[in-house]
């Protein structure tokens, strides 16, 4: 099993609003639209790391009509390795052989991407499956569960990523087209233009 993880616990301060909860279309957010892709990519279980404003995220996911497991990170302010951490407790049990992470940031990810790292990490079982389009990698990220304890010592300073970076492979690098996949919307500006619309009066 290849459970799937996102990443929704921190302040969105350059957003000034969760992000997980902006919408896209069609009564769509950040957060249902990602928990929708990886449903269409058959990931059978999806967990939901919050933190800040938790309340408002879960009750705006929940008028979606999408599903998934809420995991609560108290202590999100301390960085995005802790909220990893909680996933990854969330998703490890007997039978789980990977998972996927991704940022509630990173929405329009498309479902076949998100197949084709799982498809990578079948074929080749490298101990970290990314997207990438030349230099760029994006996401989802797959993570091997053999890497899950080396990521729970990880220095909260430095998260994931030297776990990440030591772990990579032309193996596990999965050429793909998809913008979605390297597109990282953090700002106001950066919303407006990707997604088409002028949403600030709800900021």
């Amino acid at each position: 099993m290849i459970p799937a993880i996102v990443l929704a616990a921190g302040k969105s301060t350059r957003m000034g609003r969760p992000k997980a909860n902006l919408p896209i279309e069609d009564g769509e957010t950040f957060l249902s639209r990602i928990v929708r892709t990886f449903y269409d990519a058959a990931v059978p279980d999806v967990v939901v790391v919050v933190g800040h404003d938790a309340e408002a995220v879960v009750t705006a996911f929940s008028v979606t009509g999408a599903a998934a497991r809420f995991v609560m990170n108290p202590d999100y302010e301390s960085g995005q390795l802790s909220s990893l951490i909680k996933g990854l407790n969330a998703v490890d049990r007997p039978g789980v052989a990977a998972a996927l992470v991704t940022l509630v940031d990173v929405p329009l990810v498309a479902a076949s991407t998100v197949r084709a790292v799982v498809d990578r990490y079948r074929q080749t079982h490298a101990p970290i499956v990314r997207p990438v389009r030349g230099d760029a990698h994006g996401h989802p990220v797959l993570i091997d569960r053999s890497l899950f304890d080396e990521i729970r010592r990880a220095d909260p300073t430095a998260g994931a990523k030297l776990v990440v970076r030591a772990h990579t492979s032309a193996a596990g690098d999965v050429e793909v087209d998809d913008d979605g996949a390297f597109l990282d919307i953090d700002t106001v500006a950066e919303y407006e233009r990707v997604v088409g619309r002028d949403d600030r009066q709800n900021f």
